[in-house]
Parts: C-alpha cells; structure tokens; sequence
C-alpha cells in the first residue's frame, strides 16, 4: 500500500485588511486579500481554498501558482466563480514535478473531501 502525508504548505494567505503606514502604498484588495505576492511566480504547485469554518473548498494545481490563483478570482471558468466570497485562507504548496502534483491533488480532494471539486472524486 502506498501511505501518502500531506506536506505542510510553503505558503499560508488569508484575508486581511491593510493599515498602511505614512507614506506606504496601499496594495489593492482582491476579495479581501493582498497578500498574492507572497505566492510564487514561476513555481508550479497545489493550491487550497478554506472558508472561515476551515472547510477545503477546492484543490487546484498549477504549473505557475501566481498567475493561476489569481485567475481563480478574475476568470469566469474557474470553479469558484459563484463562491469566491467563501474563500478566507488559502494555502500554497510548492511542487515542481507534475506527478506528484496530480497525486496530491488527487488525494488532497479525496482524503480532505474538497467542495466544489467534481472530478477526480472518488467518494
């Protein structure tokens, strides 16, 4: 038998408002998040959408997780598109080879039960 674990995640982002201080940029919010630069550019991995109660929403991966998390909240494809209100956390894993992306993101939406991801369930 295979034992998968999930690895911890590189980055963690919630909502949050900013208080700029004198003289600093104000960064402009995006469903209530402005920590998007924290995410790698060009690093593909998992990325993990949380509602306030900690519930995993959906499982997504991606070859370069900045641009694909913020299409996520721009796009009208993506499967959040009616529930982006929901999402308060997100995590971010880095994970370079594309197997293992798709095994974890498979088990992510099996072992966590992931909400709106329809495919790839097994439960």
């Amino acid at each position: 038998m295979i034992k998968i674990e999930m690895p911890k995640p590189d980055v963690v982002i919630r909502q949050r408002e900013q208080n700029p201080k004198e003289g600093e940029a104000i960064i402009p919010s995006v469903f209530g998040f402005i920590d998007f630069h924290k995410v790698p550019r060009d690093k593909g991995g998992l990325l993990l959408f949380f509602n306030d109660a900690n519930e995993l929403l959906f499982v997504g991966k991606a070859r370069k997780m900045r641009p694909r998390l913020k299409k996520h909240f721009e796009d009208n494809v993506s499967p959040l598109k009616d529930h982006r209100d929901e999402v308060h956390k997100i995590e971010a894993f880095i994970i370079d080879d594309p197997m293992e992306r798709e095994i974890y993101e498979t088990y992510a939406i099996n072992k966590l039960r992931a909400k709106y991801n329809t495919d790839k369930v097994f439960y």
